[in-house]
């Protein structure tokens, strides 16, 4: 037996996505295109997108990205405010 990857391009991994989305199974798009089922999850969850209240469109990925810099951001806020001199915590 083989234990060979098949290399999907972008193009053909959104498309899966969107016929996804569009109400198509994912075991029937397994079955139909031959990608794996783990695959195809990954890919619906790097390129879902979720539309903000100010019509930008981003991916889970970014979302994730994005949180993870809010964090980190929150942890410095965090530790700056620790530095104040307490005469300024009013």
């Amino acid at each position: 037996m083989s234990t060979r990857q098949t290399r999907y391009d972008e193009d053909f991994k959104r498309t899966l996505v969107n016929l996804y989305h569009n109400g198509k199974t994912q075991s029937a798009l397994c079955k139909e295109y031959g990608a794996s089922l783990t695959a195809l999850s990954c890919w619906i969850k790097q390129y879902s997108t979720v539309e903000t209240d100010d019509g930008q469109i981003l991916t889970t990925k970014q979302i994730s990205e994005l949180q993870k810099r809010n964090a980190q951001l929150k942890e410095e806020n965090m530790i700056l405010k620790k530095q104040l001199p307490s005469s300024r915590h009013t």
